[in-house]
């Protein structure tokens, strides 16, 4: 028996000795099932052979024995070498990395159930004169056919479901559930037609298909104003991919962007690509899983999980938005997959697509310093113009408590739908109103497990937390003072605009956008034709709507609070605001006729607002770098968190202290903190922060980990780390 070291896929970071089972050899990156656990005997979980040491002086009577699984081929060297990669720069958990490769609890071939409806033997015989018309068509499809779905029986027989249910219950017919095989659909490269590129276009085209025939790392950021086309660009370095035989992946920064993807891959390739994310069933996922390993899967679009599978011959990563905060992972295990993305792109020598219209900092000065390769789509296609941007002064405006859409915009509503054009009217705010509070003694509804306030849902008739999940009924009395219809709503939600464009427009046809209206993929991709065939007059959406949408009839964009996300101190405001107002603002005039965009502001003489006004991104972004420069903030310096947590208050800020006290000293650090988090409770736990700022090239991971090696850890306390923080809640 051979000695073998293997990671489970548990939160630890160290692999264990086991034993290969007798007459079995496994290989580094195998998948093996392995008893885990002081007192587990049989091989409950699965773990990854992460090396097959010269000598182990392990007693054999000490190890455990593995079992190799051959369902899919072993992990890379260069997966593992980012696993290890990822697991040290985050200082997270080795083994929760390597659990997105293997994200399965059941890694075996998915089978896809099939229930099939066959006449019994009376059925065989049965004379189907006395039987009604319909049940008799049944029985005589089924002579004919032998077997069908309910599906493709209730179609030939041109019955309801009810008609073969019923013959069922008569001994008729009966049912048999079998198991199939699902193919995975195959592109043809020589069928795809990519469509006619402007010029700069296919100069940018050209480019990327070089770098995917070089088969060398090189990232290159795709720099194109909104309506360039740079979705159709990059296909073409799928489609060279394709002609490789290489896979080609795809990130999206969420799962709602992929409908809008799925349908133009669908038009450009035939046929849908497969997709990674967390709303798949599990048979979707054993399916998808297989197909990535085995290499059927051509074209991947996923979420950021998605940039850990086991690909068996990955040619191109494209990432799309690649500017989108949502790449960071901010739960459990912390990182950043765009960054992450380039590092496997580098360790498997290929290239690596950074797509935006509004490129991140970070970006953009690799950009400019020319670490990465710069194409850019100065142009929008076929001719379209940019929209027009202007500014709504909100206190030239003079709106009560209860008005929303300032006269300018109401203006500029009517005329747009006088001229038979749409509307979007874009606020980045669920529900109806962010805050309930009393008239009377000025009670405010507060989470009872988080520092937040409840929103109300007044569709529901709830107030609900959106950090926590907690609801509870929408009260007619204050519990403060008891006082009846006293408590009213402060702030609009995007339900609340809805009742006021109800109110003002009441022939218009209005739908709401939002993560609580569009519950599934289907539902969203049907709201989403019924928009570009122009069944929707005003469309009232959070950022779900903001990019990635092309509706040709769509001339006005309105944006109810354009201020919102510039309070509250983050080192990213600025920038955040400025790139969600371009997105949603490029949703405006992208066929030929021209766009207007309509900014109601407080402050709009903030540069964000300006900077949109005089269509100037590169100004923006060169005194956002030098602000960040000077300040010696990323990209041009280096940030960690520390986040304390507990569900006892005395313990976060005991062991808070402890870290206070023990704080290294080093010339090249300055430590913050500690300080309790903006949100000081959610979910139940009391949080504090601590802010490591150090210099660009400090190494902060060794200086954290000599922090807390010699810092006493406080019962019930957590401490969890996050190196380059996006988000300070």
């Amino acid at each position: 028996m051979s000695i073998v070291q293997i990671l489970p896929l548990r939160p630890v970071s160290r692999a264990y000795s086991y034993q290969v089972a007798d007459h079995q050899s496994v290989v580094p990156g195998q998948i093996v099932r392995i008893p885990f656990g002081k007192n587990a005997k049989l091989p409950n979980e699965m773990g990854i052979v992460w090396a097959i040491p010269e000598k182990d002086e392990t007693p054999r009577d000490k190890l455990k024995t593995c079992y190799p699984l051959d369902l899919i081929p072993p992990l890379s060297d260069a997966l593992r070498q980012l696993i290890d990669f990822t697991a040290a720069y985050t200082m997270g958990s080795r083994g929760m990395v390597a659990k997105m490769s293997v994200p399965l609890n059941d890694i075996a071939p998915p089978v896809h159930k099939v229930t099939l409806y066959r006449l019994t033997p009376l059925g065989e015989t049965i004379d189907i004169t006395p039987l009604t018309a319909a049940r008799g068509k049944v029985v005589t499809t089924l002579r004919k056919e032998k077997a069908l779905t309910l599906a493709d029986l209730t179609l030939q027989a041109g019955v309801s479901s009810a008609v073969p249910k019923g013959l069922i219950a008569k001994g008729l017919v009966t049912t048999e559930e079998i198991s199939q095989e699902t193919a995975t659909p195959h592109i043809e490269p020589q069928d795809v037609h990519l469509p006619t590129y402007s010029a700069e276009q296919q100069s940018a085209a050209d480019q990327l298909r070089q770098q995917v025939r070089d088969k060398k790392f090189k990232v290159t950021l795709l720099d194109g104003v909104t309506g360039s086309g740079k979705t159709e660009v990059y296909f073409a370095a799928l489609l060279e991919a394709l002609q490789m035989k290489k896979q080609a992946l795809v990130l999206v920064p969420e799962i709602t962007l992929t409908a809008t993807f799925l349908e133009r891959f669908e038009q450009r390739f035939g046929i849908k690509p497969i997709i990674w994310h967390s709303t798949l069933t599990p048979a979707q996922r054993r399916r998808n899983y297989q197909a990535i390993c085995r290499g059927e899967a051509q074209v991947v679009i996923g979420a950021r999980s998605a940039l850990f599978l086991p690909y068996a011959d990955l040619g191109v990563i494209v990432i799309d938005e690649e500017h989108d905060s949502s790449y960071k992972q901010e739960e459990v295990l912390f990182y950043n997959a765009r960054d992450l993305a380039i590092k496997r792109g580098h360790l498997e020598n290929l290239p690596v697509v950074l797509v935006s219209a509004t490129p991140s900092l970070e970006s953009y000065a690799h950009a400019a310093e020319g670490k990465y390769q710069w194409i850019k789509l100065p142009h929008r296609h076929a001719g379209a113009t940019l929209p027009t941007i202007d500014t709504i002064d909100l206190r030239r405006e003079s709106l009560n408590a209860t008005q929303f859409l300032s006269p300018t915009l109401i203006a500029a509503v009517e005329k747009t739908l006088a001229r038979k054009e749409q509307v979007l009217l874009y606020l980045n705010r669920r529900g109806y109103a962010p805050l309930t509070l009393c008239r009377t003694c000025g009670h405010r509804f507060e989470c009872p497990h988080c520092t937040a306030w409840m929103v109300q849902h007044k569709n529901r008739g709830q107030l609900l937390c959106h950090h926590c999940g907690h609801v509870m009924a929408a009260p007619r009395i204050c519990p403060q003072c008891n006082d009846e219809d006293s408590l009213v709503a402060c702030g609009p939600g995007v339900e609340r605009i809805y009742d006021a464009v109800r109110s003002q427009f009441p022939e218009a046809r209005v739908v709401v956008l939002s993560s609580d209206t569009q519950k599934s993929m289907a539902g969203l991709q049907e709201t989403l034709e019924k928009i570009e065939h122009h069944a929707v007059d005003i469309i009232i959406g959070t950022q779900i709507i903001a990019k990635g949408h092309h509706f040709p009839d769509l001339t006005l964009v309105g944006v109810v609070d354009a201020d919102l996300g510039l309070a509250g101190g983050d080192l990213r405001a600025s920038e955040r605001t400025y790139q969600i107002l371009h997105q949603v603002a490029g949703r405006a005039g992208r066929a030929e006729k021209p766009g207007f965009v309509l900014l109601q502001s407080y402050l709009p003489e903030h540069r964000v607002m300006q900077s949109l006004l005089a269509n100037d991104r590169n100004a923006f972004l060169g005194v956002e770098a030098q602000e960040r420069k000077d300040a010696g903030m990323p990209p041009y310096g280096r940030l960690a968190s520390l986040i304390i947590s507990s569900s006892s208050e005395s313990a976060a800020q005991d062991q808070a202290q402890e870290l206070a006290r023990h704080i290294p000293w080093h010339d090249d650090v300055q430590v913050l903190g500690p300080a309790p988090a903006p949100l000081y409770k959610l979910r139940n736990k009391f949080r504090l922060r601590f802010l490591i700022k150090a210099t660009k090239d400090f190494k902060i991971q060794p200086y954290i980990t000599h922090w807390l090696e010699h810092t006493p850890k406080t019962k019930n306390a957590r401490i969890q780390i996050d190196i380059d923080p996006y988000g300070f809640m």
